[in-house]
């Protein structure tokens, strides 16, 4: 039973900042079929009587971490004092809250049931439901970014070693085989055991690549993670979604990816790579230009998760753990798309009906 002191908490925090509504329009106990995967008992164990804190409202206090970028620690601070995490999350503010310890392990809970893509495949159908967003997009576009990992190699190595980014002209030169753009690699130990160098231009990064479908508005899809120096030719067939017609840069340009997406009845978007020795044609130019107009939403996307949400390093080791932290962030993006599309909601003396 909520306290009255949960009640007047609520009636104090209002209806429109951005959790107020987002606990109003989004249907939260539809995410129990997954969450149930977790027993209680394997991430708070009752001691001494303690009734094990609720799935549902872990979940949620998961999310308002990665919204606000905190560490473990910071989040059970703010857990503790305020009031808009205590009120969204569903916590009595009479009683005890979870701490860092408990709100790690439910975390690894998550990744270890292997249930995050469903929860942002559950956040899309409500928003679908909602008229929020479109259920099968017209244009579905398909990017990567570099996420540095959150620690560096132990030992140095040489610059000349570092793999290219290179555009995939050469590697059709070569067997698909992802470990070849590593052959002059000198591994390193790390305490990030997956995190792998990539050189971009004139800038080398040590870390992950982090794949994204998104639709014609920047809602996130789909989501992928692999050590920084695997090549992205060979992942597309991984992101592909429902779609009309399907977008790619240059880096995705084969003929196995266009045949799959024909497969699927989807219009090919991928732009073209100029061939070696062959000149592009006044088409082919064409072709790129009008959908590199297009693929900034995708790059817009990418934008706002390093920029409002802090993911242009990863907090996690392992690729497994920084992919969580990429569909948590793309749930936590999807909602704050949606919410800022919510009109203002009256207070409950201006409601009518």
């Amino acid at each position: 039973m909520v306290s009255f002191a949960s009640l007047a908490v609520k009636e104090r925090l209002g209806n429109n900042s951005k959790l107020s509504k987002l606990s109003q329009i989004i249907d939260w106990p539809r995410f129990d079929k997954y969450l149930s995967k977790i027993r209680k008992s394997e991430v708070s164990p009752s001691n001494g009587g303690r009734k094990p804190y609720d799935n549902l409202a872990m979940f949620k206090l998961i999310l308002l971490g990665q919204w606000n970028s905190m560490s473990d620690p910071e989040l059970e601070y703010a857990i503790r004092i305020r009031l808009d995490f205590i009120s969204f999350c569903g916590f009595d503010i009479t009683r005890d809250v979870p701490d860092e310890t408990t709100i790690c392990r439910f975390r690894n809970k998550l990744i270890e049931k292997g249930i995050l893509e469903k929860l942002l495949d559950e956040v899309n159908d409500q928003l679908v439901g909602l008229g929020l967003k479109v259920e099968r997009t017209n244009l579905a576009i398909l990017d990567a970014t570099i996420i540095e990992s959150n620690s560096r190699p132990k030992n140095k190595i040489l610059e000349e070693e570092i793999p290219e980014d290179r555009n995939e002209d050469d590697f059709n030169n070569k067997k698909n085989n992802d470990t070849q753009n590593t052959t002059n690699f000198k591994e390193t130990k790390s305490s990030d055991p997956d995190a792998t160098w990539l050189k971009k231009g004139s800038k080398s990064y040590f870390g992950y690549k982090s794949f994204a479908t998104t639709d014609e508005e920047g809602f996130i899809n789909k989501t992928k993670t692999v050590p920084a120096n695997e090549s992205e030719i060979n992942k597309l067939e991984d992101m592909i979604v429902e779609a009309n017609e399907f977008a790619g840069d240059k880096g995705y340009d084969s003929k196995g990816n266009r045949e799959a997406l024909r497969k699927k009845g989807i219009k090919t978007r991928i732009m073209y790579k100029k061939q070696k020795n062959k000149p592009m044609t006044i088409w082919q130019k064409r072709f790129n230009k009008a959908v590199s107009s297009k693929r900034f939403r995708v790059e817009q996307t990418f934008g706002t998760l390093k920029r409002r949400f802090k993911f242009n390093k990863a907090s996690y080791r392992t690729t497994a753990k920084v992919q969580a932290q990429f569909t948590m962030k793309a749930i936590c993006l999807n909602l704050l798309k949606a919410v800022n599309k919510v009109a203002l909601i009256p207070p409950p003396e201006l409601q009518t009906g």
